[in-house]
């Protein structure tokens, strides 16, 4: 279920109500930031070796075990603003002021994430509305695009990508997740179009042949085109990889490009799980989630900061593994967070643990969390080794996508949309 899709969905009943506020409340009021360098005018830079991400391993200190998950806190519980892993020593976070006389309420797992870097808001804004711009003039979401203001995606983006403040980088990143996530709503949750999953196979063929350009024969590619002009959704995913291309090189292009068509095939599985009314296991929705996750956003981390990591490191199996590990941590959150919202017929990882291991939904969340935090914990520590011996452009970009998952915890866990649902 995409983040639109979400948006929409009717508010959860009283229990669960109660079990994701307990889990998501409580945030701390001050949020360290990573420390940035030196900076010109008002452009945030992370440093070229960073000093938050990977710092401690740098210095050969190994990162600081989690925290307990079964520690009762006294107050009630909250979301870190810090890891205590990668980075601890330029994040570190100390615990805000219990409140008055709490409400009691069942201990949580903590969820181990950054915190955000930067929060500029009207930057946020004006992304939010070029994008609402644009997706009225390619014709997604039609009669819905105030859908798009109340997900607020530009202060996603923005905070996901601290290292520019430039609005034109980062809506054509917004464009870019927001093409994406359109083919979701109207292909395969069908949130915006009359359900046709039997169809789902060829109109993502389709959709691919405008991702990695199909080059017909003259007499036959004016049929291709008309289809292709014909649909929102296509004409979206032309117009967006059309604007990155002029901030991002050939090569990260094409590595978008590549996401893109693993998302394709994780599309077409969840297809099949409509049409033959299959439940997944839950083995089978994490290796769903790998490939269906936030990576096609995340991809863009050093195209829209401007620099590239050389291929040949991007393509290296080790940072291959780290990044898709921070990819699946960062759509668990998002399973997380939208718990409340989210129809009980959709897929998640918690519900799916709940049905398949016949524990409490409060366990599957503890479950859920453990999962994530497994993730993070080892997409520090890899990135930590990776920093040692790669290039600057590495180390930047492991210590970007650290901020992007930072970036997206913070929308997350601040939207309305999220934290209104009790």
């Amino acid at each position: 279920m995409s983040l639109i899709s979400r948006t929409l969905a009717l508010p959860a009943g009283h229990d669960l109500a109660e079990l994701v506020t307990a889990l998501l409340s409580a945030r701390a009021t001050a949020e360290p930031r990573l420390p940035l360098a030196p900076k010109p005018a008002r452009t945030p830079q992370l440093p070229p070796v960073p000093t938050g991400l990977g710092t401690s391993a740098l210095r050969t200190i190994r990162p600081a075990p989690p925290p307990p998950l079964d520690v009762v806190r006294p107050s009630r519980p909250d979301l870190p603003t810090g890891p205590s892993g990668l980075g601890t020593s330029a994040t570190r976070v100390f615990a805000p002021d219990p409140p008055p006389e709490p409400a009691p309420v069942r201990p949580a797992a903590r969820l181990h994430c950054p915190p955000a870097v930067r929060d500029d808001r009207a930057l946020g804004e004006t992304v939010t509305e070029g994008l609402v711009e644009w997706a009225e003039e390619v014709g997604i979401y039609p009669g819905r695009l105030d859908m798009i203001r109340k997900a607020d995606f530009g202060r996603l983006i923005m905070l996901a990508h601290p290292e520019s403040d430039d609005p034109d980088r980062l809506l054509a990143a917004a464009k870019c997740a927001l093409a994406e996530w359109s083919v979701d709503d109207h292909y395969v949750d069908c949130e915006v179009e009359e359900p046709q999953h039997e169809l789902l196979g060829q109109r993502l063929a389709i959709a691919h042949s405008v991702i990695d350009q199909a080059h017909l024969p003259l007499a036959y590619a004016p049929q291709l085109e008309k289809v292709v002009q014909a649909d929102p959704v296509m004409r979206a995913l032309r117009s967006s990889l059309a604007d990155l291309a002029r901030y991002a090189t050939t090569t990260q292009v094409r590595r978008l490009r590549h996401e893109l068509a693993i998302m394709f095939v994780a599309y077409n599985q969840e297809g099949v799980w409509h049409t033959a009314e299959h439940t997944p296991p839950v083995w089978e929705f994490l290796m769903h989630r790998h490939e269906n996750s936030f990576v096609p956003c995340m991809v863009l981390v050093d195209a829209v900061a401007g620099y590239e990591v050389p291929q040949g490191e991007f393509a290296d199996p080790r940072v291959r593994r780290a990044f898709t590990m921070a990819g699946s941590a960062s759509v668990i959150v998002n399973d997380l967070y939208s718990m409340g919202k989210e129809d009980p017929t959709d897929f998640s990882l918690p519900r799916l643990i709940t049905a398949e291991d016949e524990c409490s939904l409060e366990e599957a969340v503890d479950r859920t969390v453990d999962i994530h935090n497994e993730l993070m914990h080892t997409f520090e520590a890899e990135a930590a080794a990776l920093a040692l011996t790669g290039s600057p452009e590495l180390r930047r970009f492991l210590a970007g996508t650290w901020a992007w998952l930072g970036g997206s915890r913070e929308w997350h866990a601040s939207s309305g949309r999220y934290t209104t649902t009790a």
